[in-house]
Formats: structure tokens, C-alpha cells, sequence
């Protein structure tokens, strides 16, 4: 790990000594967006282009009550009849769980598990039409998300379901990499799984044709929401 640290204090110098970055560091020590709503809507513009050119698609920005209502018309038009959810990272997805329910879609809730039970919750995701999740970061010069994995969120959440469900709530846009890697702190990477997103599943080993959806999701939804 020697490397990715001289890598992040690399990018931790470079912001340092150019333009003022975009984040600020609140009270809490949290790198914050900074509260400029045209400079957010920019960043949710670009975003939303770079992975509308990968073959996904980004909803809102939408109001924290009207998650639950974006996930389930997604769920509708992806015809989703089972769907696999994990812990949220900032937002609270358990509304969108019980209106999921409510309208008949079998959830299997991902939480902390002991060995035994890791490979049954490994099958459930393979076979779930849906996986939710909420992304880390965002990434707007590439359409990118970043999503770090934990137990109650594990990887194969977004990489397994053939329809992959994304929220991400706003002021955690950043505008490169090199800003996300410097929010999320070497340590962390350090310690957990960093998986980089960028659009569904594709391959082009076949005739040389892109196909969608062969070695994971064939389809992304990343739901922006406001503060």
C-alpha cells in the first residue's frame, strides 16, 4: 500500500497548492461540497453526460422523500420483481425497502453475516433481479461511482444483479478522481474494497460487437438526491 499512499499524498499536494478545490472540510472534518447550487448542478450535468454515454442513466436530483417513489418506478420499468438492499451510506434507504414491499417486490435485506451464512447471501444476490445501493462518491469528469464495500454492503450488490440501482446523494459529487480518492482517505482504502463504477456491464470479446450485461449489470440507474 506503500504506492497508493504516495499516490493520495501526491493529489492531497497538488490540491493543495492550485486553484481552491471545490470541497471544504466542515465542522465536522467531513469534506463537504461547497454550497454554490450552480457549481452542484454543473457537476450533476456532467456526470449525468459521461454516464449517459457509457449506456447509463441518472434520475433527479431528487428530494429525500421522493427516493422511495424514484426506486420503485425504476423497479416498474425494469419489470424487478425481487431486489437485494443494502445498509446506506448517508441516506436511509429502509423507506425505499418498505415501499418496495408494499408493492410486492421480494427483498433480501443484506446486513452482517457469519461465515456460514456468507455464501447463501452470495447466491441471493446472483439470482435477485435488483441490487441497491448507495455510492461513496460520485465522479463527474467520468460518470464514475465509487463504492466502498462493507459487510452490511457488500460488493457483489452492485456487481452481480443484472439491474443495478445506485442513489447518491448530491454534495457527494466531486469533479475527478483525484477528489474523491482525497474524500475518502487513504485509510480507508487502506482497510476496505474499493470498487470504481462506470456504467453497466460491457463486452466487446465476441465479434468484436459491444454486448450488454454479460459479466454483471446490464442496466444503471444512479439516483441523485438533494440534501
Amino acid at each position: 500500500m506503500a504506492d497508493l499512499q504516495s499516490i493520495v499524498a501526491r493529489v492531497k499536494s497538488a490540491l493543495a497548492s492550485g486553484a481552491p478545490s471545490p470541497a471544504h472540510a466542515g465542522a465536522d472534518g467531513v469534506a463537504h461540497e461547497f454550497e454554490a447550487t450552480g457549481h452542484q448542478s454543473e457537476l450533476v450535468d456532467q456526470f449525468a453526460k459521461e454516464l449517459q454515454a457509457v449506456g447509463g442513466r441518472t434520475i433527479g436530483p431528487v428530494a429525500p422523500d421522493e427516493l422511495a417513489d424514484s426506486v420503485i418506478a425504476v423497479t416498474r420499468e425494469r419489470g424487478v420483481k425481487s431486489i437485494a438492499i443494502g445498509e446506506g451510506v448517508v441516506l436511509d434507504l429502509k423507506a425505499a425497502a418498505q415501499s418496495l414491499q408494499t408493492a410486492g417486490v421480494m427483498i433480501v435485506q443484506t446486513g452482517r453475516v457469519d461465515s456460514g451464512s456468507r455464501a447463501t447471501l452470495r447466491d441471493q444476490l446472483a439470482h435477485v433481479d435488483a441490487g441497491l445501493a448507495e455510492a461513496d462518491y460520485g465522479i463527474a469528469s467520468t460518470g464514475t461511482l465509487a463504492v466502498i464495500s462493507e459487510e452490511s454492503r457488500p460488493s457483489a450488490l452492485t456487481l452481480l444483479p443484472p439491474v443495478s440501482i445506485v442513489v447518491l446523494r448530491l454534495d457527494r459529487m466531486k469533479p475527478d478522481l483525484a477528489s474523491a480518492l482525497v474524500a475518502i482517505g487513504t485509510a480507508q482504502i487502506e482497510r476496505q474494497r474499493l470498487t470504481l463504477i462506470t456504467g453497466p456491464s460491457r463486452t466487446a470479446d465476441i465479434e468484436k460487437r459491444i454486448v450488454m450485461g454479460v459479466h454483471g449489470p446490464k442496466s444503471l440507474d444512479v439516483i441523485v438526491v438533494r440534501p
